[in-house]
Parts: structure tokens; C-alpha cells; sequence
């Protein structure tokens, strides 16, 4: 079906998808099967798949629980034949199931706010990315997702995951197979464990952070007004002064922000929380081995002490 046109043509209308439980689908009966509650705003008809049942399923309950259904993917070919049908199969898209959270996935109309402020989440996210390993491969984010969900999840691009999956079948590493892996840590704004870190942080740090406003927002409030004084002049109108008293403020707004950033990642890599949920995330995603693992399950020992 992948290298044959006319074949293709033929099979589309035997050829059988698999879910996680085991049941094969037609093309036309699997549509008529997710059509009505897997189809996002966009009116997109959303084929969630998995390719390991065991390492996602957590992410495969999540979508079994908001009564969706899961296709088991998990031949060689499989990106190949997703790829192609996904140009063939009219507003339809592929999606593996740990690619984001579910809501985002498959989205509604509804859409959830995080009711954290842009610093409360500034300074969460330090404290995830200070315990985080080798944390310039994460991106952490912040989403209103249910009370019920987990704390934290980690996904992966589809696109890129795709791309690098293509290229390892292909026999060599290509272009996209040489990129490092890189991963989202989704940060659940609801749960009670972000909360509770959230109040720890905010008596633990109290007097810092207070101290670092209080040194910002003098200098950020003079920004502000230096900005507003040169806004509409051309670069040979401004004067030097000018120039040198920008150049000066950015530079001392940016030297206390990385010292507030080092004090918030410092205290989240020591903080057993915060490494309880990025090691819990990790594991479910199989990524927590080694040394990191041994630390998991002593911390865990001591938890339950």
C-alpha cells in the first residue's frame, strides 16, 4: 500500500486497523466508530494510536477514560502507512497518544485557564528545570488539566518523533535522527501537589523573593519609561546617554533575574517534591534508569518513613 498506488486502491477497502484492545476496524467502520466523539474543533477527525502497551499506559487510560479509542501502531512501517493515510483520509489526523496532554490532543471548545500568574509560574518553572536532567532538553509548561490527572506528564513532539522514527527505518540517522531528543514537561496548575509546592515556595522564599521585587520593579518601572521616552525615534535620534542608560538597565534587570533564577532552580533540585513528580514523570515514560532510578527509590523509602 506504501509503494503501490494501484494497490493502494485495491486494499483501502479490506485493509484493517487494530486498537489496543484488539479489535480490527475497516477504514470506513473505524471512522464511523471515532467520528462522533474524536473530532477537535477544527473538525478533525483525531486517530489516537500507541505503540507500546505497557510504557504508555498511563496515556492510554487517560484517553480510555474520556472515552476515546487507542490504535495499536507498532510495526515497522506503521509511521509510512500513518503518514500516507493521513493525505488520503479526508480531515483526519494521527496522533500517538503521549504526544500531549489528552485535552490537548483532541481539542474542544472548552478551553481551561490557569489560574497561576505569569511570575508564579516563572518561578515554578525554575524550580522544575533546577531538578530537572540535562533540563535544556525540557520545555515546561503550565495546564489547567483535571484534579484527577496526573501532577506532571512529560510528552513528545509528534511531528518530530515521526521524523526521527522515518529516518532510523530508513537505515541511517539523517537530518532529524542527528537531533537530540527534546521533551515537554506539562505541569498540572490544578492538582494539590503543585499547590502545596506552590505555598512551600512562597513561605520558604518569602523574604528572597520579596527582596528581589523590591530591586526589579524600580528598575523595570525606569525601563518602562525610558521606552516610552524613545518609542517613535529613529535609531540615529536617540542619544548616546540614552543608549548607554538602556543598555545599563537591561543589564542590571537581567543580573538580578539570573540571581533569582539560580535561588528558585537551586531550591527546586533540593526540594523532594519537585524531584518526586519530574522522577515519576520520568518513569513513565521509561526514562528514569540508572543512578537517577536508585535515588528515586530511596527518596521513596524515606517518603513513606
Amino acid at each position: 500500500m506504501v509503494s503501490d498506488e494501484k494497490f493502494y486502491e485495491r486494499a483501502e477497502k479490506f485493509v484493517l486497523l487494530k486498537n489496543i484492545d484488539g479489535n480490527c476496524y475497516t477504514l470506513e467502520e473505524y471512522e464511523k466508530l471515532v467520528k462522533e466523539n474524536q473530532t477537535d474543533k477544527h473538525k478533525n477527525a483525531i486517530y489516537l494510536y500507541a505503540t507500546n502497551k505497557e510504557e504508555q499506559y498511563t496515556y492510554i487510560d487517560a484517553a480510555k477514560n474520556k472515552g476515546y479509542d487507542v490504535l495499536f501502531m507498532d510495526g515497522q512501517l506503521d509511521p509510512h502507512i500513518i503518514n500516507q493515510l493521513e493525505g488520503k483520509l479526508k480531515n483526519t489526523m494521527f496522533k500517538r497518544v503521549d504526544a500531549d496532554t489528552i485535552e490537548k490532543i483532541i481539542e474542544k471548545d472548552e478551553i481551561k485557564k490557569v489560574e497561576l500568574s505569569d511570575d508564579e509560574q516563572m518561578e515554578l518553572r525554575h524550580m522544575f528545570l533546577g531538578a530537572l536532567p540535562e533540563s535544556d532538553r525540557f520545555f515546561v509548561s503550565f495546564e489547567a488539566l483535571s484534579e484527577k490527572d496526573s501532577p506532571v506528564l512529560i510528552t513528545r513532539s509528534e511531528y518530530m518523533r515521526r521524523m526521527k522514527d522515518m529516518s532510523s527505518i530508513g537505515g541511517g540517522n539523517g537530518m532529524y535522527g542527528a537531533l537530540p531528543d527534546s521533551y515537554s514537561l506539562i505541569v498540572n496548575a490544578n492538582h494539590s501537589l503543585v499547590t502545596k509546592l506552590t505555598k512551600q515556595k512562597n513561605k520558604d522564599l518569602k523574604e528572597s523573593i520579596e527582596a528581589f521585587t523590591s530591586e526589579l520593579n524600580p528598575l523595570k518601572l525606569e525601563k518602562i519609561k525610558l521606552d516610552e521616552t524613545l518609542k517613535g525615534k529613529k535609531e540615529e535620534e536617540i542619544l548616546s546617554n540614552e543608549k548607554d542608560k538602556k543598555e545599563e538597565l537591561s543589564k542590571q534587570i537581567d543580573e538580578i533575574e539570573g540571581k533569582k533564577r539560580t535561588e528558585l532552580e537551586e531550591f527546586g533540585k533540593n526540594n523532594k517534591i519537585v524531584n518526586q513528580l519530574i522522577d515519576l514523570a520520568l518513569l513513565s515514560h521509561n526514562l528514569l534508569k540508572g543512578e537517577a532510578l536508585n535515588r528515586f527509590v530511596k527518596r521513596s523509602v524515606d517518603l513513606i518513613k
